[in-house]
């Protein structure tokens, strides 16, 4: 300080700052929370240049975009849960009253007795088979082709197509049995044929037999939806034959 009062002169042409320093150090508390609290906004506002950095020359066309498309799919979705939903087909109609020929016979409801479906142990009454195709398989029958057009023709209409194999005659295991049901149903590439365990054999007592003996392939029983056999086709062959049928089993179609 020159003897007038003013400044010395500073040889690095800065201006001159009056710098207070207290003398108690807690006196700065307040100063370096606030500086701290401007530095952390500072932060923020940089990360928020970074993030929204690339969207900025859009202006506010990003955000307009994102509400329309949320709003979009939120109204999609609404219109699925509570849109109007076709009535679905039921699955059975009743039993027809009054069959024209006694069961177990075309004509007539199929037999009294109960299936499985391995590996499950449920029985399933063999009246709830229908509407659909059951194909009884003779031992060691060469008769992909004809489940494999089979299930084709069942699955273009609406039918359920069940496989089940005729023992008599057969030396393989019930395990065997169904592991070769299971292998022949496999090679149908369209349809899904249902592999089922006849318990008591009835259905290929009943039905695969052919001038008193058990019918050699595979033999189709078509059942109708009010549980009456339309007909049986023992060694049954691939064919268009095989849609007329099924359609005359059920002219309405299937489940």
């Amino acid at each position: 300080m020159r003897p007038d009062g003013d400044p010395e002169h500073d040889d690095h042409g800065l201006p001159h700052v009056d710098v207070v320093v207290p003398d108690d150090a807690r006196e700065l508390d307040r100063d370096v929370i606030a500086y701290h609290r401007e530095q952390r906004q500072l932060r923020r506002r940089a990360r928020y240049r970074r993030l929204a950095g690339p969207f900025a020359r859009f202006g506010v066309a990003i955000p307009i975009i994102t509400g329309a498309l949320l709003i979009a799919l939120v109204s999609g979705l609404l219109m699925t849960a509570l849109g109007t939903r076709p009535e679905p087909r039921p699955t059975h109609v009743a039993l027809a009253p009054h069959p024209s020929a006694p069961e177990g016979q075309k004509g007539g409801y199929l037999p009294t007795g109960d299936v499985t479906q391995p590996p499950a142990k449920d029985r399933t009454s063999l009246r709830d088979l229908r509407p659909g195709v059951i194909a009884i398989v003779s031992p060691k029958c060469s008769c992909s082709a004809v489940v494999a057009d089979l299930a084709k023709r069942t699955q273009d209409l609406r039918f359920k197509m069940w496989l089940v194999a005729d023992r008599r005659g057969s030396t393989a295991s019930g395990n065997e049995t169904i592991k070769s049901l299971r292998a022949l149903a496999g090679t149908a590439h369209d349809g899904d044929p249902i592999v089922l365990d006849d318990l008591t054999g009835v259905l290929a007592k009943d039905y695969a037999n052919q001038n008193g003996h058990p019918a050699i392939g595979l033999t189709a029983v078509f059942v109708g939806n009010d549980g009456v056999v339309s007909d049986v086709r023992p060694s049954a062959q691939a064919g268009p034959e095989l849609t007329d049928l099924i359609k005359a089993a059920a002219p309405d179609g299937g489940h």
